[in-house]
């Protein structure tokens, strides 16, 4: 396909004509006779035609050169951001020892006759450890070593006779299994009565020595451990063995919640008979791009400046920073690492620059300075040796954010692997940077000159530090804050997808990852002004609900005007692509409930909307507050949707 052709000058052939004799009546008035005939007319066609094919010419420029402008002075394209997801990999049974998975194991999407296969590779060795039940403690008003009463065949109570929030049942196993699932069979007999098995007031949680850590429950079929079944846990790393009474093992814990305004709570407590525990699958986080290693790049000549490109660009941000290698005279190889600019280097410094978007590395070049003497900005490889780049990634793009559920096919042959999963949808990914985006950026990082003085400045280089984070807000100091702080609040891309309770987008997608953050302080800690510092967080979330009764138009089905207008809520208040603009819900601003209002009356098939209420509500902890007109937001916070309630009746 033919790039389309930029209109530097739009002016033609007939322009160019009409322009000249224009000046003609100005500059010349006594020349009169514009007729074609006229020879100074067939000159100034002459012209006109010439200058119309250089116009012609002009107006052809390719992408590369307004790439070669934009690296003029410093601007080059984004590479593509790969997306990420954890996945999970289910063992076929339980082992007797460690199954170990290596980085760069590769999963991918089913092959359709449409689509190809999307491969992700794990980013860290998996280790699937081993392990047994082997203590068992309660905690009520005290904490009690039950697993001798266990052993002996009695009934233990998991809680004391009348539960209280707090109470804890702890499951002490034989190690720890960081980042492992755990199957616990649990034989239960029917004594916590007044639960409802769907939704118990139970949090799992596994102790890492200092802290408790919430764990992802898989499956329960215990229904509040009323009944024999198993608990399926995904322990999150950080899980250690540490002592309790004496006892040392990787600690589990069951413990009850202070139930919700309309959830039913224990009238006494369940009865335990039995405990048995393995792992049965681990969870490693994977990239949408694929690993390169050892690639050869040419041999060099011996000159500054010289540069190769990768075979396989773009080059991808990994875990590790990029090493290119050089052979030396005694048959090893010597490393050199990557710099932003060569502004710094001396001539023995082993540098390289990287374009990570055209995959070009390039070594320092010599400068002459005034007095005519040459200056290497890093050192130059010998004449005839060989370069190469030890590992890159390469991939990326948005078509990576695939959904739940869909990383299913193992690429890499790992025994005793039997399935893999991706329990939550992968994230991030966004395609390279176009050149004209390139071209809008460019005036606004000269403005800034590579220093965050302004908080326009702060979030243009947070956005270059973490490419893929969807919005970013720098905002001054508040009372409390230290002196000289700003916080940089920051919101990582997402994909929403409808769950299981009918909300859009979980709260807990919305937090970015820890390496975004700990990249966007990073670069900013470089460029920040004397005596300014600057807090990389998430921003806070106001959750909004709206409950409302519609009347749908007649011959209208309900159920689908009822469908309609939960997806205009949701995507009217969404902290990404929600307000008034649709670019997202902005900072700050308050919900009135006219808004939610108008959103419904809007929606087709909508005949009127009868009845509506505001409510705030707290998206972790799930409380809703009393019905308001409007909901003040915090300047730090984006507005998120929280269970909305319609309900539409036909006229």
């Amino acid at each position: 396909m033919a790039l389309p052709a930029p209109h530097l000058d739009d002016r033609r052939f007939q322009h160019l004509v009409d322009e000249a004799k224009r000046f003609i009546q100005q500059r010349c008035p006594e020349w009169t006779d514009h007729n074609v005939s006229d020879p100074g007319v067939t000159l100034i066609e002459a012209f006109a035609h010439m200058t119309d094919q250089l116009l012609y010419r002009l107006n052809r420029v390719p992408e590369k050169n307004y790439l070669a402008f934009l690296d003029l002075i410093g601007v080059t394209l984004f590479p593509p951001v790969p997306a990420r997801t954890d996945v999970t990999f289910w063992l076929s049974a339980p082992q007797q020892v460690t199954v170990v998975l290596p980085e760069n194991t590769e999963i991918a999407t089913v092959r359709t006759e449409t689509e190809d296969a999307l491969v992700f590779a794990t980013t860290r060795d998996l280790a699937v450890v081993p392990c047994s039940y082997e203590y068992l403690l309660t905690q009520a008003k005290g904490t009690r070593d039950r697993t001798e009463e266990l052993a002996d065949g009695l009934e233990v109570s998991c809680f004391q006779a009348q539960p209280e929030p707090g109470n804890a049942l702890l499951i002490g196993l034989s190690a720890a299994v960081p980042q492992c699932a755990v199957v616990l069979r649990l034989e239960s007999r029917m004594e916590g009565i007044g639960v409802d098995p769907r939704r118990p007031p139970l949090v799992w949680e596994a102790f890492d020595g200092a802290n408790w850590q919430a764990c992802e429950i898989e499956r329960d079929d215990t229904g509040g451990l009323n009944r024999p079944g198993e608990v399926i846990l995904h322990v999150p790393g950080g899980h250690a063995l540490a002592p309790l009474l004496g006892l040392r093992a990787g600690w589990l814990r069951c413990r009850v919640l202070p139930p919700r305004a309309d959830q039913p709570f224990y009238s006494s407590s369940p009865v335990l008979q039995g405990v048995t525990a393995f792992t049965i699958g681990g969870t490693a986080p994977a990239v949408h791009a694929e690993l390169v290693t050892g690639e050869r790049l040419g041999e060099t000549e011996g000159v500054p400046g010289q540069r190769f490109t990768v075979a396989r660009p773009p080059v991808l941000p990994d875990d590790e920073p990029l090493v290119v290698e050089v052979s030396g005279e005694d048959g090893g190889w010597e490393e050199w690492t990557e710099v932003e600019s060569f502004g710094a280097s001396g001539p023995g410094d082993r540098h390289v620059q990287l374009d990570r978007t055209l995959g070009e590395v390039a070594f320092g070049p010599a400068l002459r300075d005034p007095d005519g003497s040459l200056r290497r900005c890093g050192a130059v490889p010998p004449k005839g040796a060989q370069v190469r780049v030890r590992r890159y990634r390469t991939g990326g793009g948005r078509h990576g954010n695939v959904g739940a559920h869909t990383l299913t096919v193992l690429r890499s042959s790992i025994p005793y692997v039997a399935r893999t999963d991706n329990r939550q949808p992968a994230s991030g990914g966004l395609d390279g940077e176009s050149v004209d985006n390139a071209k809008l950026r460019a005036p606004i990082e000269l403005g800034s000159q590579d220093r965050a003085v302004t908080a326009r400045d702060i979030e243009t280089l947070a956005h270059r530090a973490a490419p893929g984070a969807a919005r970013i807000r720098a905002l001054a100091a508040r009372e409390g804050d230290p002196p000289g702080a700003v916080r940089v609040l920051v919101v990582p891309q997402v994909q929403a997808e409808v769950s299981a309770d009918g909300s859009r987008l979980r709260i807990e997608l919305l937090v970015p990852p820890k390496r975004m953050l700990m990249d966007i302080a990073r670069y900013l800690e470089d460029r920040r002004p004397l005596g300014a510092r600057f807090m990389v967080e998430p921003p806070l979330y106001q959750g909004v609900t709206v409950v409302a009764r519609l009347a749908a138009e007649h011959g209208t089905s309900a159920l689908g005007v009822r469908d309609r207008a939960l997806d205009a809520l949701y995507r009217y208040f969404d902290p990404l692509v929600g307000g008034p603009d649709g670019a997202g819900w902005p900072f700050g601003r308050p919900v009135l409930a006219g808004e939610a209002h108008a959103v419904l009356q809007s929606v087709p098939g909508v005949a009127f909307v009868d009845e509506l209420k505001l409510f705030p509500a707290d998206p972790l902890t799930g409380k809703r507050g009393a019905p308001v007109e409007r909901i003040e937001v915090d300047p730090r916070a984006l507005v998120i949707s929280f269970e909305h309630q319609l309900l539409a009746e036909e006229l």
